[in-house]
């Protein structure tokens, strides 16, 4: 069997051997650079290893996509691995990040264009620094996640990836949110955060410009708890300790 063939074999490998119930697609976002900072963004660790435990264990096949295709990079603080320390406790990424096949997966993600949304049951944004420059407008994300949304099929967002639900509409023309209840990452948070590296980091907040909608319910829960809201068939996560709860609720709406 060619190297090839088991990585991906491993790619799809299920709690206990388990037969496949479905499958889930999983976006990230492709590297960029921060205008305020400066810094390389990518996706957040927590962001994409969380939920996809949830999805395997739960017999859920996932596959990884990304705005541009190819290669995608973690944020820096996300990395268990890094010498700040930040996200020392997360054992699930560092776990995953021991896995061939994870590492390979981040190596070479499809353009989210060349993905046929007709084979997946569900679609899961993950968040990070990188979306709030690379989500927010991007015309064939907001098209993909509303096929999602509109085919009755669960469509799933974290943190700053609901940046997208700022302006998605649905084929309608209205508002994908409009009338519904969500959440993403909060301005306590962004506060938090601003404090901690001494400078604004993000290019605007998503709570605040939310909070401009007419038609919508925006609400959050106290900074960085685990909190997610399901509306119908749309999920939304506040941050990265989120990712867990809103992949459960997925999984709850595709086994109703």
């Amino acid at each position: 069997m060619s190297e090839q063939k088991v990585i991906e074999e491993k790619r799809y490998v299920h709690a206990h051997g388990m037969p496949t119930k479905g499958k889930v697609l999983m976006v990230a976002s492709s590297p960029a650079v921060s205008e305020q900072t400066g810094w390389s963004i990518g996706f957040w660790a927590a962001e994409l290893t969380h939920p996809l435990q949830v999805f395997q264990e739960a017999g859920y096949e996932v596959e990884l996509a990304s705005t541009e295709g190819g290669k995608i990079e973690m944020d820096g603080y996300s990395n268990p691995t890094d010498e700040s320390g930040y996200s020392a406790h997360d054992v699930t990424s560092l776990g995953y990040m021991q896995q061939e096949w994870f590492n390979q997966m981040l190596e070479n993600t499809p353009k989210l264009t060349d993905v046929n949304p007709d084979d997946y049951d569900a679609i899961f944004l993950v968040g990070g620094q990188a979306p709030m420059y690379t989500f927010r407008g991007n015309h064939d994300l907001e098209k993909l996640f509303a096929w999602f949304y509109e085919t009755g099929k669960p469509s799933a967002a974290v943190c700053h990836s609901t940046t997208l639900l700022l302006e998605a509409k649905t084929s309608n023309g209205e508002l994908l949110v409009k009338d519904k209840t969500w959440t993403g990452f909060a301005d306590a948070e962004e506060e938090y955060a601003d404090q901690a590296v001494g400078q604004k980091i993000q290019p605007y907040r998503i709570e605040e410009e939310a909070r401009k909608i007419e038609g919508t319910t925006f609400k959050v829960a106290d900074p960085f708890a685990s909190y997610a809201i399901t509306d119908g068939n749309l999920v939304t996560g506040q941050q990265q300790n989120s990712g867990r709860a809103a992949a459960l609720m997925v999984v709850d709406l595709l086994e109703k």
